[in-house]
């Protein structure tokens, strides 16, 4: 790869970032076309561009979840320009990235380079992550259970209780993109679950949730449920929550009408970094 040249990306290169993220048909609010997103990634991880030519051909982003023996480094994104494939830009963006093993994750695209790359990076693929949209209004909403919105550094406090892992970085973004709010979710006044949804536009869902370590399958799957059932009413807007195809919601969801067009695959190091009848994650961020 000796035409490749990977060095970490800074404010300027944002415009460059856009328009590899725009050539490779990612349009998500809530990436690489999003200055906000890429200023994010740079504050709490790194983000680095790969150069062809002097000219920016791809950029990559990872940031650590969690600290000490057991923090996993995630790869949030991982993009190169479509007329550069071939030229070892993906390669060379993640031997900077991730220089040394260690325990690893991400979301693959089901790309025919993506999956063989990340398994030369000695990850597996575990479990296909759903991209589910559909009508709330065809989930019940059950009475004792309650969705209230919340400041993000309280919901980052449960989350960090419950898990050990403080996310209070992440909670500030998301409850600061349009029309997001952090939210407690709590049947008969116990907080079971916390987290961040979006209650109108392009992205209105669930964007993270994180549960109560007691929960079984079936709060589980209720505190999907009543989330997005909860939801402002919005009867022109579908939603939208990404689920691992295990998780218990996801055939009360398909039952109620509600549909997947693309599914990503979670690639890990071990297949106990994200449980996937449990997660309810964010396929950037998790």
């Amino acid at each position: 790869m000796p035409d490749v040249r990977v060095r970490p990306a800074d404010t300027a290169d944002l415009a460059a970032i856009a328009d590899v993220t725009a050539a490779t048909g990612q349009h998500d609010l809530w990436g690489g076309q999003n200055p906000a997103y890429i200023r994010h990634l740079m504050d709490v991880g790194r983000v680095v561009v790969a150069e062809l030519d002097a000219a920016v051909a791809g950029f990559g982003a990872v940031q650590q979840i969690g600290a000490g023996p057991d923090a996993v480094s995630m790869l949030c994104d991982l993009f190169v320009d479509p007329g550069a494939h071939g030229r070892g830009c993906g390669r060379a963006m993640l031997a900077d990235l991730w220089p040394t093993a260690g325990r690893r994750m991400t979301f693959s695209s089901l790309h025919a380079n993506a999956i063989p790359l990340y398994t030369s990076f000695g990850l597996d693929a575990w479990w296909p992550l759903l991209y589910l949209h559909g009508d709330p209004g065809m989930l019940p909403v059950v009475g004792d259970w309650a969705v209230r919105a919340a400041p993000a550094d309280q919901v980052a406090s449960y989350e960090l209780g419950w898990t050990g892992v403080a996310r209070g970085a992440e909670h500030r973004a998301w409850a600061a993109r349009p029309a997001a709010e952090s939210v407690l979710v709590s049947r008969e006044n116990e907080i079971i679950a916390v987290g961040t949804v979006i209650t109108a536009g392009q992205d209105r869902g669930i964007v993270h949730l994180a549960l109560s370590p007691g929960a079984d399958d079936g709060v589980a799957a209720d505190v999907v449920l009543q989330t997005l059932a909860q939801l402002p009413a919005r009867p022109t807007e579908r939603a939208l929550v990404c689920l691992p195809a295990p998780h218990p919601a996801v055939r009360a969801l398909l039952a109620a009408g509600w549909r997947f067009d693309e599914f990503d695959v979670f690639m890990a190091s071990e297949p106990g970094l994200l449980d996937p009848r449990r997660a309810i994650p964010s396929p950037g961020q998790a």
